[in-house]
């Protein structure tokens, strides 16, 4: 997921992520989130880590692009490979932590040298449905080396793969399951993406009302298809020089998406 082109929105599901890295961070425990394509984990993991922003810094860059809430999250976001070897998974996450490393030192006013050996709190792998045996094993024995908690992303049925390996399972300590926007979620999140249009959602307006329950419907509060579906809501409007969605608007926006029928 190109996740710089998506405005990012504090939902419930995101409240219960936070408090789930938190947890795994403070106890220094193995967590594994899962959930359906699209929910928003990825995203939210990213977030979290702030990883849009430290991932893209080169670490030999100028200080002044460093800033100082960088240097306080103590979390990295790597994303397992769809090749993964020991070696290239650990050279993955050394990149990642020389990346964290380096935010925490420049953006931190004073220079701090013992808060940078304090190292990572927590290491958030994405994609790990992708981990071989091998791979997998290799990141147990860094975090048993390490002091941080750990936190494995995946799709459906991750915990139950991640039961068949007792050595690692034996040390997760909590489990979530990522799920897909309520229709209260949704409501906030159409809000946001009308506004963007330049509108104004009105819930008491029989054609809104109309057209919130046809995106809900064909959507089934995945995260990622409502923002490809907005993109294509946003075109037919503009071709058409329309000034409302309608559920007509809608459907012909579903039209243009490889979504399937609901």
């Amino acid at each position: 997921m190109k996740t710089n082109e998506i405005d990012f929105l504090v939902t419930k599901q995101y409240r219960l992520f936070v408090e789930f890295c938190t947890a795994c961070r403070r106890d220094k425990y193995i967590g594994i989130c899962y959930g359906p394509p699209g929910v928003g984990k990825t995203l939210s993991a990213r977030n979290y880590s702030r990883w849009n922003d430290i991932g893209q810094l080169d670490p030999f860059s100028e200080k002044s692009l460093y800033t100082t809430d960088l240097s306080d999250k103590k979390t990295i976001f790597y994303t397992a490979p769809v090749s993964n070897s020991p070696k290239r998974l650990d050279d993955g996450l050394n990149d990642c932590l020389f990346k964290l490393r380096a935010a925490m030192f420049y953006g931190d006013d004073n220079d701090n040298q013992d808060k940078v050996n304090d190292g990572c709190e927590l290491m958030i792998v994405d994609e790990a449905d992708r981990l071989s045996l091998p791979s997998l094993e290799h990141l147990r024995d860094k975090y048993d080396q390490g002091n941080f908690g750990l936190i494995v992303v995946g799709m459906p049925g991750l915990e139950k793969k991640m039961a068949r390996y007792p050595q690692f399972y034996s040390r997760v300590g909590f489990s979530h399951a990522y799920n897909p926007l309520s229709d209260e979620e949704m409501e906030f999140v159409l809000r946001h993406h009308w506004e963007k249009l330049g509108l104004s959602l009105r819930l008491d307006d029989f054609t809104d009302k109309e057209a919130v329950s046809s995106v809900i419907r064909v959507t089934t509060g995945n995260f990622r298809l409502v923002n490809r579906l907005f993109s294509q809501i946003k075109r037919i409007m503009a071709i058409n020089d329309l000034s409302s969605i309608s559920k007509e608007v809608v459907e012909s926006a579903r039209r243009c998406l490889v979504i399937g029928v609901n």
